[in-house]
């Protein structure tokens, strides 16, 4: 899959002991469902580590980092900022308009997509140029994000091509299967 341009991620908030597992998945949906990178806010180290791990093995390429300060990430990105958010408006009606400013023009405006862990200020609603809901009831961030990110790119990063990957799963209808690279024929 090739982006018009870059999609960021940008993890909001984390609450150690609490959010461990969840910042992981916000970033492993991220690497797997499209986007670029993303920057995890707060004490993410594992986090990172984890997908770094996970992107050495099956291929990238996909970048985490951590920051203590988010707003000036979101000052002073120069782009399109995507807030996900179950108040937002439905992504069914706005979806083409940010597929259009993201794969328009001179190869598009890189997309910051904002994801929250507790409550987000009102300081990403107002900075936002969508505040998109995946549906208005209460929901889990990295279900929003997986269903924006397919509905961003289409299904086309289901069919993603990964470099320098050491394995790879093997579809089965029963069963587990990952390949090791020299076992690919």
């Amino acid at each position: 899959m090739q982006n018009s341009a870059e999609v960021v991620v940008l993890r909001l908030g984390h609450r150690p002991g609490r959010d461990d597992r969840m910042t992981t998945h916000v970033a492993l949906t991220a690497r797997a469902l499209g986007a670029d990178r993303a920057i995890l806010v707060g004490e993410a180290t594992q986090a990172r580590e984890t997908v770094a791990d996970i992107t050495d093995r099956f291929g990238g390429p996909f970048d985490v980092t951590v920051t203590d300060a988010w707003r000036p990430v979101l000052r002073d990105w120069d782009g399109a900022v995507v807030h996900l958010t179950m108040y937002g408006e439905p992504v069914e009606s706005v979806t083409g308009a940010i597929r259009e400013r993201f794969d328009g023009g001179d190869g598009g405006d890189p997309l910051l997509l904002v994801v929250g862990a507790g409550k987000v200020d009102f300081e990403v609603y107002d900075r936002a140029d969508w505040n998109v809901g995946v549906t208005n009831q209460p929901h889990s961030e990295v279900a929003a994000l997986a269903v924006f990110l397919d509905r961003l790119f289409e299904g086309r990063e289901l069919d993603r091509e990964w470099a320098n990957a050491d394995r790879r799963v093997i579809p089965k209808a029963t069963g587990k299967r990952v390949e090791e690279v020299d076992d690919w024929s």
